[in-house]
């Protein structure tokens, strides 16, 4: 198990058997969270957009409820102007 020290600064070396196996590249953003005693680190994709499209794929659609939502919205304003 790779272990690191950390910096006076408070940085870290990411060990490179540790970056190859995660697919860490050069000047990649990095989230770090606290659970419970310990850190986790999980790379964020260069695009975070890209990297999250889909990962709500399963269930109902927001847009969709949404989209619902403002066509009834409109409706109603119509029937008040009228």
């Amino acid at each position: 198990m790779p272990t690191v020290t950390v910096s006076p600064k408070g940085q870290i070396v990411v060990p490179k058997e540790v970056r190859e196996a995660l697919g860490i590249k050069p000047s990649q953003k990095l989230f770090i969270k606290v659970v419970k005693d310990h850190a986790e680190i999980i790379p964020l994709p260069k695009d975070p957009v890209e990297g999250f499209c889909g990962i709500f794929s399963k269930g109902s659609s927001l847009t969709k409820a949404l989209l619902r939502e403002r066509k009834e919205e409109a409706r109603l304003e119509k029937e008040k102007i009228a």
